[in-house]
This record gives structure tokens, C-alpha cells and sequence, in this order.
């Protein structure tokens, strides 16, 4: 899978900053610095003020300021190329229209012409999560010249596992990236970065978690580390 996306143009669409780390920032260090891949990343949410009593953009402009240098600096340790950001209101993506959302993801396709596309498990908890994902899809409509050959989807510790388990929309991967110690430092120095998203163990978003799911996540194919996937759609060109 990994000589499959040599070279190809990545987009990663995700609805909060440090969700592109969480998810699938082993594998993008990985196939940034190892595989040559080009990778977008597209931040839809401002991940904010769902914290606040009442959505106040005016008042948390001080932790917008941080957020973003968090941003930049999570996204200088994975080594993705480029970056977009939205102001998008934190978990209220159900308020919004889905369609500005996606005009959004075809905006940033239309921008990058991606041939693979990672985002969020449609079946989270997180309801921005879901919507990132029903936006991405709506936006991949396979008609005539739509250049996304790939979409995978990728779990969000602290929301994907957080469903009830008798969800049938639960997660359940059908494809691994084997990992390395370097890739997986890298993801947990990337989370580091996040002033206000990072936790103590045995929180999910923890330095120790992270390499531990990473682990558990590798034992299950034979692997010392991995991160699970779930292919979406692939076309594959004979």
C-alpha cells in the first residue's frame, strides 16, 4: 500500500486542530519524509469556544493566537507541506449548513487536486467529526473527472472509541501503516505542541496513550507500531 501512494498528492480533512496528529500523523511523517509524498492539510474547525459557556470569538482571540502558532508548530515536526484553516464554530458543526461545508472541501480540492484523501470515521462521537467525514464524501462524488482516486478514514482516540459499541457504525479498519519509533516520536512531539488539546495519562490524548494504542495497534498485525484505516473507496487503475 505504501509504494500505492508514492508520490501522490495527500489531502487530510479534519474538523479540529491536532486531529490531523492524532489520527494520522504517524503515517503522514512517514510518507511525507519517506515516501515523497505532497500533503494538504485542510483545519475546518477553529477547536475553541465549544469550552466557553457561550461561542464568543471576541474573547478567546488570545487562545486563537496560541492555537494557531500550536498549529504551525505540530505541522513543522510532521513536515506536511501545506496548510489551510477555517473558523468553523467548535463542535457546532450541526448548526451549520453541510453544504459550506462541503463547497469547503471542494474549494480546497479544486486547490490541490488530491489524489487520496484521508479523513475522520464517519461513525464518531464527535459531531464534527461526522460531518467532516459526510462532507468529504459528498464532495468525492465518484462522477465523470473527479481526480480523488482514494478516501480513507482513520480513527480519533478520545472520540472514535468513545461510541457505544453496539453502534453499527463503529469503527473497524481494514488497513494498517506499519510504523517506526521515529514516526511515532514525531506524532507525540507533534501532540505536544497542542497547549490546550494535550492530557496526563491514562487520557487518550496523552504522550503514554498515543504510543500505547500505537502498540496495541501494531501487535494486531505483527508489528511493532502501526495506525489503523479504513478504506473507503479505491480505484485502482489497471
Amino acid at each position: 500500500m505504501l509504494e500505492y501512494l508514492k508520490n501522490k498528492r495527500i489531502l487530510v480533512v479534519v474538523a479540529h486542530p491536532d486531529d490531523e496528529v492524532i489520527g494520522v500523523g504517524g503515517s503522514i511523517y512517514r510518507l511525507v519524509n519517506r515516501h515523497g509524498c505532497h500533503v494538504r492539510c485542510v483545519i475546518l474547525g477553529e477547536g475553541i469556544t465549544s469550552r466557553d459557556d457561550k461561542r464568543d470569538l471576541e474573547s478567546s482571540k488570545n487562545k486563537f493566537s496560541i492555537h494557531k502558532k500550536n498549529i504551525s508548530e505540530a505541522k513543522k515536526i510532521i513536515g506536511y507541506q501545506e496548510l489551510s484553516t477555517y473558523q468553523f464554530p467548535d463542535n457546532r458543526f450541526d448548526e451549520i449548513s453541510l453544504l459550506d461545508l462541503v463547497k469547503t472541501v471542494e474549494k480546497e480540492k479544486k486547490i490541490f487536486q488530491p489524489d487520496i484523501i484521508f479523513t475522520h470515521h464517519g461513525g464518531d462521537l464527535n459531531i464534527d467529526h461526522q460531518k467532516t467525514f459526510q462532507a468529504t464524501i459528498t464532495a468525492c462524488r465518484p462522477i465523470e473527472k473527479e481526480h480523488v482516486e482514494t478516501i480513507i478514514t482513520f480513527e480519533t482516540y478520545s472520540s472514535t472509541e468513545w461510541q457505544a459499541s453496539s453502534d453499527p457504525r463503529r469503527f473497524i479498519p481494514n488497513l494498517y501503516f506499519s510504523l517506526s519509533k521515529e514516526d511515532i516520536n514525531q506524532k507525540i512531539k507533534a501532540m505536544e505542541c497542542y497547549e490546550f488539546e494535550k492530557r496526563s495519562f491514562p487520557h487518550p490524548r496523552s504522550s503514554k496513550a498515543l504510543e500505547l494504542v500505537a502498540e496495541r495497534c501494531g501487535v494486531m498485525v505483527g508489528k511493532s507500531y502501526a495506525e489503523p484505516f479504513s478504506i473507503i473507496r479505491m480505484i485502482s487503475k489497471l
